[in-house]
């Protein structure tokens, strides 16, 4: 594929009728299908979903990007579209439930549609035609009518009974609606995706999905036509172009928000005076991000935010025994599967006396989902076995058969932290199989009071530099908290240097 000039971006979002449509199944099997022609394919995922990116990074070895104008904004989306696309052949965008649902059932927000449309990427529509024939065609023409300015450029059918079945629809499809019915997948029980809370990213990493992978690509490339998708995918127009922009420029800024940020300026070249001693210090705070099998949900942008206002990262993992590196300034601890792995994370206690000496010391301590789970005092798992855990937060966590929450929040900080001063807000998702009872629940103090669909609640725990709970925030919806926490780690270096230590 031609790509000699830096604004044609050739793309596509697979974008199902609803959730199970088939979408994830088509995604992968046309990412492996692509690759295996050569193609450099770089993924992105609708909404904040951290499972499906991971399956994207594991099939096109490229690290998957979240699109979200509501957690960010339209023109941070398109920001990062147009900086992670840049020099690929294809980008693939997968869709997340329906193609119009989202945030708002009155408008296009926080769906697939609205990314498609900030993005001008065409669509492909995944229909599963089980049990239908012509009135396949009235459900994509409903969806072309529903937002006339969107491109819905084609349709891939799922679940077609037979290759006759498929012929059906497809006359049916491409007399009423005037576009392609570019392939079929055939109905196959074996290929589907396996429920999402049962530890899939450590599956991921032992490499146990890629037969899934490679069926996928299989299937789809028995009943569909590669070239005319990649044409499809070429008739994207051409991206403006690309500025350099600061992200804080582009977020999204809430009401409670103040207008700026942290100077973090005025802290990038510091130095202090000890007893008439010019001394300088190690400006570039340093944060250790726990990242393995057990610890693996961030968004890209958090951590490239924090790399932008100054700080350095130093990855470990608590699973290969590693506990907190020395000489960092701060700790983060990400969502993931603590409760897959409760047993080596309660047996390494140099990783939790490090976190426990950390929050001793007044260092920035973040921790969100499963990061917030290892700070509890206990971690009882889904067989019933119960191992102690970090025991800074006084509070014990039980794992559900069934899902306890989910859905996007607005978390707007009940104190002032490291992160945001009180009534400030940052946006973000929950997506939990636990619960977090607190021991004395009318004295914690809670770090955020989230907004979600069921109204307002309580969340997480905020005591002395530690900041936790079950949200993950997405720093590009108020970068300022980026920065503030990198200012907070400075604090911090500070101080430890003028005690000495």
């Amino acid at each position: 594929m031609n790509i000699s000039d830096r604004n044609a971006r050739p793309r596509l979002i697979i974008a199902g009728t609803g959730s199970g449509a088939g979408k994830t199944t088509v995604t992968l099997g046309l990412m492996r299908a692509l690759a295996e022609r050569g193609l450099n394919v770089q993924g992105f995922k609708c909404g904040p979903d951290y499972i499906d990116p991971t399956y994207h990074t594991a099939v096109t070895g490229r690290p998957s990007r979240n699109l979200d104008a509501w957690m960010t904004s339209p023109e941070y989306v398109k920001h990062t579209f147009e900086k992670a696309s840049a020099g690929h052949d294809i980008s693939i965008i997968e869709g997340v439930m329906g193609l119009y649902d989202g945030k708002d059932p009155l408008s296009n927000t926080g769906s697939t549609a609205e990314i498609a449309l900030v993005t001008q990427t065409p669509v492909i529509l995944v229909v599963d035609v089980r049990s239908m024939a012509r009135s396949a065609a009235a459900i994509v023409l409903g969806f072309q009518q529903l937002e006339p300015e969107l491109n819905i450029a084609g349709v891939i059918v799922n679940r077609c009974g037979s290759a006759g079945h498929y012929t059906i629809v497809k006359k049916a499809i491409e007399q009423m609606c005037g576009i392609p019915v570019v392939g079929w997948l055939k109905r196959d029980e074996d290929m589907s995706i396996p429920e999402r809370h049962l530890g899939l990213v450590p599956a991921i990493e032992r490499g146990e999905l890629e037969p899934l992978f490679q069926r996928a690509a299989d299937v789809l490339m028995e009943g569909t036509d590669l070239d005319l998708l990649l044409e499809l995918a070429a008739s994207a127009p051409p991206l403006n172009e690309e500025v350099e922009v600061s992200p804080a420029t582009i977020a999204r800024t809430d009401p409670a928000n103040a207008e700026s940020g942290p100077n973090y300026d005025s802290l990038s070249n510091s130095a202090i005076n000890d007893n008439n001693r010019h001394v300088s210090y190690a400006v570039q705070p340093v944060i250790a991000v726990a990242r393995d099998a057990a610890f693996n949900f961030y968004y890209p942008d958090n951590l490239e935010l924090l790399e932008a206002a100054g700080a350095r990262l130093h990855y470990f993992s608590p699973l290969a025994g590693e506990g907190i590196p020395t000489d960092v300034d701060s700790v983060y601890l990400g969502g993931g599967f603590p409760e897959e792995f409760a047993a080596e994370i309660a047996g390494n206690q140099g990783f939790l006396e490090g976190i426990r000496q950390a929050a001793q010391s007044n260092m920035p301590l973040f921790a969100e989902c499963g990061g917030y789970m290892v700070l509890g005092e206990t971690l009882t798992d889904r067989e019933g076995v119960t191992f102690d855990m970090a025991g800074i937060i006084p509070a014990q966590v039980q794992m559900q058969k069934k899902r306890a929450a989910l859905g996007y929040r607005e978390a707007s900080s009940v104190q002032d932290c490291f992160l945001l001063k009180k009534g400030e807000v940052l946006r973000g998702h929950e997506f939990h199989y636990s619960t977090m009872t607190y021991r004395e629940e009318e004295t914690i103090p809670y770090a955020y009071e989230t907004k979600g669909l069921r109204g307002l609640k309580q969340e997480g725990y905020a005591a002395g530099n530690i900041v936790a709970g079950y949200t993950h925030v997405h720093l590009g919806s108020y970068p300022a908290a980026a920065r503030r926490w990198v200012e907070h780690c400075l604090a911090y270096r500070q101080e430890r240097y003028m005690q000495g230590l």
